[in-house]
């Protein structure tokens, strides 16, 4: 099998055994959704305060969304055996990693840009900012997944790396979401926000070059 075979081979049974777990690949949308229609009604019925904090509200809650489904990255391939399988294959790992991240964002992030517009809309987030949230998430929900590998390869190992793995991982998040929040917000505003999505951009193509090795690396010590 070539390596190309391989790395969609990887993405496509990933996404077969996601459809068959159907309510674990629906939690962290779920979560989402519940997140963001709750806010409301703990501050109040001002659309005013609504609207200035819906970009926060959003971002912080596909941020959480994304941290929840993270652990099942590499857990259940950890737990019956596929994960050695990989480490033995003949193939790159760090190739395969990557395989398995596109599939843990085409099951847990692509969903949340069909629902997340709706939800900003609800919170009366303007319409001229709709096309900037869709972009930032399409460009950082990616960057969430590849970092987060790093921290579930880290932590597949551990009975219950759930905690670790947040105190790994967040602090790393916190550069994305301060760009893209701020982003949707100017956005709302009527300003120019080339500046946001130029680096969100950036983080997006380091990440895709740059993770992939720690996390096969990562991988190696957990397992052996």
């Amino acid at each position: 099998m070539s390596l190309t075979a391989a790395f969609f081979a990887i993405i496509r049974r990933d996404l077969l055994l996601a459809f068959r777990r159907r309510a674990e690949m629906a939690n962290p949308l779920f979560f989402f959704v519940l997140v963001v229609t709750l806010f409301p009604l703990a501050v109040g019925a001002q659309p005013n305060l609504l609207q200035t904090m819906a970009p926060g509200v959003v971002w912080v809650s596909a941020l959480l969304a994304a941290l929840l489904s993270l652990d099942g990255m590499f857990r259940s391939d950890f737990e019956d055996g596929s994960l050695e399988q990989m480490l033995l294959s003949a193939q790159s790992l760090p190739v395969l990693v990557l395989g398995k991240v596109v599939a843990h964002w085409l099951v847990t992030g692509l969903p949340l840009l069909v629902i997340a517009p709706l939800l900003a809309l609800f919170l009366g987030l303007p319409e001229r900012a709709m096309p900037t949230l869709w972009l930032t998430l399409l460009l950082a929900t990616p960057v969430l997944s590849l970092i987060g590998a790093i921290g579930v390869a880290l932590t597949v190992g551990l009975r219950r790396g759930g905690m670790i793995l947040s105190l790994l991982v967040l602090p790393l998040y916190v550069p994305v979401l301060i760009f893209a929040s701020s982003a949707v917000d100017r956005a709302a505003g009527g300003l120019p926000v080339s500046a946001q999505i130029n680096i969100l951009l950036s983080m997006l193509l380091a990440a895709a070059v740059v993770t992939p090795l720690p996390t096969a690396a990562a991988l190696r010590m957990s397992v052996n």
